[in-house]
């Protein structure tokens, strides 16, 4: 075992991070299975949410008038206002710039049409290997709604599965739209009602199992908004305790929380109009302390909730907490909620998802992200050999694999 001094630490760190083979436990990515709604390219890249939000900062045209726009014509603007007419130094127009780097193209010509050549003369098939190659992903977990009639078509019909995409069952309608979804579970087949009586949740938990089996799901996921409370009297809570806990229970899977996000605040922004608010950790407390048996991954929205969610962790092994999630995705954040992660769970948390809904943003998103979690280990390892510590390469590439992929596997396949 070859023990690392200080002077080859910064080195030692890099290697490791930069090599490993990662997994990416939450995207809105898809397979090619399901056609368009596998999203790539220059246009795609530019239309993204984060930066039509920004884009529109700069403009009084009305949202209407954008949204009658073609894709073509919306990437147009938002590359003239925000890469022209402004430096684009924003994270989301930087990540840009890390994605045509790292695909070879000259940033500095800031030729659009030129970029969209590139991709016009790819197959999506080559361009998927290409950018998990030059990424470095080992695999991605998509984002699963049955409730999507597009995507639902596809799991029952043509799927034919890629080990790169791998599954997790989104289940929001149920959990945050009962009074209407239930009606959707009716049409296909499952005997409920408006009333979540004992038959209605044994089909509901019968539906969750289904799908489940059928995706070969790696957990079920969520997203909440801030007032979401536990325990309380809701059809919610209701679901939550006599639906997802036993069918997670039984499946062996966790469930998936993500907490703190407000729906379209500004609707005429639509994808681009949530926003973000402070959440209660009582409720995760409660979850983790009255199931143990149960597991639940947890990511929080609000810079404001970080830290008690570590110190949330630090009481329940049956919780792992992941991510630095939408708002939060950005580089100083990143930066400090890994150092207290750190500093309050040592390496037992995966300290970064892409969240990808693109699927040239594998490329910078992790780009990003490896750079600023070797530069908070660098400094960890530095503190620890300060005492006269021994670190070895052996232990460094331990660490970095459980971060970037190891922990997620230890935790779907724990027992409690």
């Amino acid at each position: 075992m070859k023990i690392i001094s200080a002077h080859e630490l910064r080195k030692a760190v890099d290697k490791a991070v930069n090599s490993v083979r990662l997994v990416d436990i939450h995207t809105h990515l898809y397979s090619t299975d399901f056609g368009n709604m596998l999203l790539w390219g220059i246009d795609e890249l530019l239309t993204y949410h984060y930066l039509i939000a920004e884009t529109m900062r700069w403009t009084d045209m009305p949202y209407e008038k954008f949204w009658q726009m073609s894709k073509r014509e919306q990437a147009d603007l938002v590359w003239d206002t925000l890469f022209i007419k402004n430096s684009p130094f924003s994270e989301a127009c930087r990540g840009v710039l890390t994605v045509l780097e790292k695909l070879g193209l000259d940033v500095s010509g800031r030729n659009l049409e030129g970029y969209r050549k590139f991709f016009e003369n790819i197959s999506v098939d080559r361009y998927v290997d290409m950018v998990f190659e030059l990424s470095g992903v080992k695999y991605v977990i998509m984002t699963n709604d049955p409730f999507d009639d597009t995507e639902r078509n596809v799991w029952l019909g043509s799927y034919r599965g890629d080990e790169r995409f791998k599954a997790a069952l989104r289940i929001d309608p149920l959990l945050n739209s009962w009074s209407t979804t239930w009606e959707r579970l009716r049409e296909w087949g499952y005997n409920v009602t408006r009333e979540l009586n004992e038959g209605t949740l044994a089909e509901i938990r019968r539906f969750l199992s289904e799908w489940i089996d059928r995706m070969n799901a790696l957990y079920m996921a969520v997203s909440l908004p801030p007032s979401f409370r536990m325990p309380e009297d809701s059809d919610r809570a209701m679901i939550i305790e006599e639906c997802i806990i036993p069918v997670s229970r039984e499946k062996n899977i966790p469930f998936a929380m993500m907490i703190g996000v407000k729906k379209l605040v500004n609707p005429g922004l639509k994808l681009a109009g949530d926003s973000v608010g402070k959440s209660d950790i009582n409720t995760v407390e409660y979850l983790c302390a009255k199931y143990p048996k149960n597991k639940f991954m947890v990511t929080m929205l609000a810079r404001e909730n970080q830290h008690e969610l570590c110190v949330a962790a630090r009481k329940f092994r049956n919780m792992l907490v992941f991510g630095c999630w939408w708002f939060l995705n950005n580089p100083s954040l990143i930066e400090e909620m890994t150092r207290m992660r750190f500093e309050l769970l040592g390496p037992s948390v995966i300290p970064q998802h892409s969240d990808c809904r693109v699927l040239d943003q594998l490329l910078y998103k992790w780009v990003h992200s490896r750079k600023i979690i070797a530069d908070v280990l660098f400094d960890k390892y530095n503190d620890i050999l300060a005492t006269g510590w021994h670190v070895t390469e052996e232990e460094i590439n331990r660490d970095v694999e459980k971060l970037f992929g190891g922990n997620f596997h230890d935790f779907l396949k724990m027992q409690f």
